[in-house]
């Protein structure tokens, strides 16, 4: 434990001309700490990704704070008014919807500039879906990679995935209900159907579930289930980790540039070749 300074009672006092990037719940309210209680109470004005949405979760503790709209359309734009309140002594608190701000969430390029016009950013650390998700996976967490939401279209996904497929590390995604399922499958497609993988659904909040077993598993369990295609998804992964899994990725991954300019069976034969990943598992098992 860290001790509190010297003469301060423990007490998160706020110092005039900083920025303090708050967490806040990710479903649960009970999980907005005391300290950020006392921070937000106390800045001069609060930035939240969605006002109505923080507006509900300040009411809920009784606190009552001007707010600022800071998002991604309006972020390099106000940027430079936030830090233009800091310089008269304004103290400002910066929230997401839920969880972490910058972590997937608007941010960054405030943060950025507070510190470029040399005022302080305070962190107030708390709730992270990704962070809560890795300590139930039961799978590696001593390294991991965070890679937020993957892209929406299927294409733009794939091309991702491949280019983690030989990853050794934990992979840490975020998805939503509307494209769970059609992660799922690229996942599957590009991982493998025997990759071990967590799906932690709706955490802290009352449907909260938490699923491990191999993708191929998981996509079947999900596709039966409608429950479970519903609310917010963080998906762990495990990393690659044997020589089998190497070569698979790597002749997918060539496969799927290949077969842009040949037929499918000589592209599947090639990267085969190339890479020594069975050819029935890059063409659909009707490779001959």
């Amino acid at each position: 434990m860290i001790p509190a300074e010297e003469g301060d009672g423990g007490m998160a006092a706020v110092k005039s001309g900083t920025l303090y990037v708050v967490a806040t719940p990710i479903g649960n309210l009970s999980d907005l700490s005391a300290r950020a209680k006392e921070v937000l109470t106390a800045v001069s004005a609060i930035c939240a990704e969605d006002t109505r949405h923080t507006k509900t979760l300040l009411q809920a503790f009784g606190i009552d704070k001007p707010l600022i709209a800071l998002h991604e359309h309006n972020e390099g734009d106000i940027a430079w008014k936030l830090v233009e309140r800091l310089k008269t002594g304004d103290s400002l608190a910066l929230v997401s919807d839920a969880g972490t701000p910058l972590v997937s969430d608007p941010g960054y390029r405030l943060v950025r500039e507070v510190r470029a016009a040399g005022f302080a950013v305070s962190p107030v650390p708390g709730a992270c879906a990704a962070i809560a998700a890795l300590s139930v996976a039961g799978i590696p967490s001593d390294r991991f990679c965070f890679e937020g939401f993957l892209p929406a279209k299927s294409s733009a996904r794939r091309e991702r995935l491949q280019n983690l497929a030989r990853e050794a590390r934990t992979l840490v995604f975020y998805e939503s209900s509307h494209r769970i399922d059609e992660s799922l499958v690229d996942l599957v497609a590009i991982f493998g159907t025997d990759r071990e993988a967590v799906i932690a659904r709706e955490l802290t909040k009352l449907f909260e579930t938490v699923l491990g077993d191999t993708l191929g598993s998981l996509l079947e369990k999900v596709q039966a289930d409608e429950n479970q295609r519903k609310g917010e998804f963080v998906i762990v992964v495990r990393g690659c980790e044997d020589d089998t899994g190497v070569a698979l990725a790597e002749g997918q991954r060539l496969y799927a540039k290949l077969v842009e300019h040949m037929k499918p069976s000589q592209a599947a034969k090639l990267a085969a070749e190339l890479s020594g990943a069975p050819r029935k598992s890059l063409y659909g098992g009707e490779a001959s």
